[in-house]
């Protein structure tokens, strides 16, 4: 395996579908051998680059045959570290908040959101799925206890800062923000944006240009 600072961001970004790819296959079909043609023509991306992809974390599979389709899956799994459990805290008992709670396909990746917190004393107490709503004055018991390093923000943007300090002071070293501003971190602290207003903006411009000339 090449130096982890030396593998381009976008390979990175398209492990995880690869990984979707192969355990769709490893489920619900029966072929137990993957060529990259066949992988990448399932995801829209050209053959080589599946190779260079793969080869940036050593040598899968055989020249002319392909690749093991369950064998794959398990060696991306283990780059990923999706093969390990992960205990992650949610703040923010909102509606994505609950909508993220009760997504089951979480599992399949590793992570187990086991607590979540509000400020809120109409939603503290409340059950999400099978999780209680803790108060955010519990955070730093929670995450020191089960030893916790993911946290995922859903709070509106105004307090988000002040949240993450928050919890980076207690021992999080990952952030997966959903809240609709830009963060400032240590930088040691990964964070992943996920800006939905962002997200549909792009659909809608498209669209909008698309209407305008037809």
């Amino acid at each position: 395996m090449k130096n982890r600072d030396s593998i381009p961001s976008a390979t990175i970004e398209r492990l995880p579908l690869y990984y979707r790819c192969l355990d769709k296959m490893a489920t619900f079909e029966e072929a137990e051998v993957v060529s990259s043609k066949n992988l990448g023509g399932r995801l829209g991306i050209p053959s080589t680059q599946v190779r260079k992809d793969l080869s940036y974390y050593g040598e899968f599979g055989r020249r002319g045959v392909g690749y093991n389709v369950k064998d794959l899956k398990i060696s991306i799994g283990k780059i990923l570290g999706v093969d390990k459990k992960w205990p992650a805290i949610l703040i923010g008992a909102g509606n994505l908040g609950r909508a993220l709670i009760n997504y089951a396909g979480f599992s399949k990746i590793g992570l187990e959101i086991s607590d979540i917190f509000d400020n809120d004393l109409n939603k503290i107490g409340n059950r999400v799925g099978s999780i209680q709503v803790k108060s955010v004055n519990k955070l730093e018991e929670t995450i020191n206890e089960q030893d916790i390093n993911l946290a995922i923000i859903t709070v509106p943007s105004d307090p988000a800062q002040e949240v993450v300090d928050e919890v980076i002071e207690y021992g999080i070293k990952a952030i997966w923000n959903f809240s609709p501003t830009r963060l400032y971190v240590p930088d040691d602290i990964f964070v992943r944006n996920e800006d939905l207003a962002v997200g549909i903006v792009s659909l809608i411009y498209h669209l909008s240009w698309k209407m305008q000339n037809e």
